[in-house]
């Protein structure tokens, strides 16, 4: 039977290169080519006919192997595949048996934040986790530099512009214990999850973050897993991403 044609982003999430929206950025810097031309965003492709290459290297006709991991990123680590100035990432935590995987990292968090990240080579389950349409809430616990004062909490709800990007939260949980410390934390709930969201929203009321970890996407949490550890998600796990 003859393979229909696809969304060149489409085809690289289904064989593992990255997220649809990653491919769609990776296209758009030239860095995608259909039989040795630059691709554009958009452009369909039948598999087994063009050859498909990412920075010089064809990507393979064959789709990749489903297999989704959930694993606990520390901080100081990469969420990247790439490792242009030899920083560790989360493919060094990864036994030899997983390293050969074409997995892509869904939701990523910044070096310095910590917490659930879910690895996976299905490009349609990145594309329902990753997309705001879908509405998976993804839920951070925050440490800041001072006590949290309340009063912002409309400001976080409404949202603010930040060089031309519109930033806001979906739901801000105080620490109910009043001591100082507690105070200095705060649970802050995103469906989206730009680069640097909840870093860039909190500065812009005058806190700095000290501390970031996201510990659940949708019902499925960061419990149980050590720093550093990962489990392969079973489709039990997979659907508590949606739950």
């Amino acid at each position: 039977m003859d393979e229909k044609p696809l969304r060149l982003q489409k085809y690289l999430a289904d064989r593992g290169v990255a997220s649809r929206r990653a491919a769609e950025e990776m296209i758009a810097e030239g860095r995608v080519t259909v039989d040795g031309k630059p691709a554009s965003v958009g452009q369909k492709v039948t598999p087994g006919r063009e050859t498909v290459a990412v920075d010089g290297a064809a990507v393979r006709h064959r789709p990749v192997r489903s297999l989704t991991l959930a694993l606990h990123k520390p901080k100081g680590i990469l969420c990247s595949n790439r490792d242009p100035h030899h920083d560790r990432t989360l493919f060094d935590l990864l036994p030899a048996e997983f390293r050969g995987e074409r997995l892509f990292c869904v939701g990523r968090l910044d070096k310095e934040s910590e917490g659930l990240v879910i690895l996976t080579s299905d490009g349609a389950l990145a594309q329902r986790v990753s997309h705001p349409s879908h509405r998976v809430i993804k839920r951070y616990r925050v440490e800041l530099d001072k006590p949290f004062d309340t009063a912002g909490i409309p400001k976080l709800l409404k949202g603010i512009v930040w060089e031309g990007e519109r930033l806001k939260a979906e739901k801000v949980v105080p620490n109910p214990h009043r001591h100082a410390s507690a105070r200095r934390t705060v649970e802050i709930h995103l469906e989206h999850g730009k680069k640097r969201e909840i870093r860039r929203l909190l500065f812009a009321l005058g806190y700095n973050v000290t501390r970031l970890q996201r510990f659940q996407i949708g019902r499925l949490t960061v419990r149980g897993l050590s720093r550093g550890a990962f489990k392969v998600l079973g489709p039990d796990d997979i659907n508590r991403l949606f739950g």
